[in-house]
């Protein structure tokens, strides 16, 4: 199947694998899993952060992070359209008490930083407490300008409000910059960076920052359900893919870019915006579950109920895209 869905999708190769069934394991409950700890240390030495505490998702990580920085009543700043926000099941308001106070995205995936100051609450006890600013990068496949990020987190700091990012694919817009991952992290007190996406990881996400607020993360990630036992299995899958599988996202955005120009010759689809690994278009209402049943049909995966979005990853090849260009062009043609 060529799989276009998400780039959750990746398996692990043979040579993860091996990794994996070589890794080195403890109990990470008790703080001894070498590889686990191999894997915290080195990211936080990659973005620059004191301190690193696994995770078996984004979510979770996410979650954890929000409710190291807010205590019960508290609020957070973010967009419509994060996922810490829309796609995380309201975690932060169900299980942290934490209070969103959502703003519009502008296009490019910002916030306004005119709506960030007008969201802040005064100190009264009519209000949520206001403690935090949370973005992420990319959202919707698009890179934050590297301006409005650091315009944006020192209006935070200024403030007196903590900042977060969900960098679910930060390597992505790291490679997509031509930056330094530490260099993408470096505005934000905590990181979440997924291993389970682009990168090609089974499982797993790392949360970056301060070590009180690792700490404080570690204990509720222990609240969550989140204490393994032996992950360093996963953790060597993790590290693996840090080590082979960063430089590869590149093909991943030009796969993209090659999809996105091929769609762009149908009639019928307009290409509302491609960036990085992601192509947003939008297809006729009449034709989303004929067409998505249609590339079922000759082995194509994609999802079009709530956004026609195909995202490319380390699985499909650019032979693939060529294919998928070809049976949509079918599809339009009968």
């Amino acid at each position: 199947m060529i799989d276009l869905r998400s780039d959750t999708v990746t398996r692990p190769g043979k040579p993860m694998l091996a990794a994996m069934s070589a890794a080195l394991v403890g109990d990470d409950v008790w703080g001894d899993d070498p590889t686990v700890l191999e894997l915290q240390a080195t990211l936080a030495e990659r973005t620059g952060k004191e301190a690193g505490l696994f995770f078996p998702s984004g979510t979770q990580s996410n979650l954890a992070a929000l409710m190291a920085h807010c205590a019960r009543g508290d609020e957070y700043i973010v967009g419509q359209s994060a996922h810490t926000y829309k796609y995380e099941g309201g975690g932060a308001a169900v299980l942290g008490s934490i209070q969103p106070q959502p703003i519009e995205n502008a296009p490019d995936g910002s916030l306004p930083l005119d709506k960030i100051a007008a969201a802040i609450k005064p100190i009264d006890n009519h209000f949520a407490r206001t403690k935090l600013l949370a973005l992420e990068n990319t959202i919707g496949g698009k890179v934050l300008p590297a301006e409005y990020v650091a315009k944006a987190t020192q209006l935070a700091r200024d403030r007196g409000l903590s900042t977060h990012l969900d960098g679910a694919r930060v390597f992505n817009a790291a490679v997509a910059s031509d930056k330094p991952v530490r260099e993408l992290c470096a505005p934000f007190d905590t990181v979440s960076i997924c291993f389970s996406k682009g990168l090609g990881a089974p499982v797993g996400s790392v949360l970056v920052g301060p070590k009180a607020l690792i700490d404080a993360a570690s204990r509720w990630r222990k609240v969550l359900g989140g204490g393994m036992r032996q992950s360093g299995l996963l953790a060597a899958a993790c590290l693996y893919a840090l080590d082979h599988h960063v430089d590869g996202l590149a093909q991943d955005h030009a796969n993209a870019a090659h999809l996105a120009a091929g769609l762009a010759q149908i009639e019928q689809i307009r290409i509302d915006s491609h960036a990085t690994n992601m192509v947003f278009a939008h297809v006729p209402d009449a034709h989303c579950a004929p067409l998505e049943a249609y590339l079922k049909e000759r082995g194509i995966l994609t999802q079009m109920l709530y956004a026609s979005r195909f995202v490319t990853h380390r699985d499909v090849s650019r032979e693939d895209i060529d294919t998928v260009v070809r049976a949509v062009k079918d599809y339009f043609a009968r």
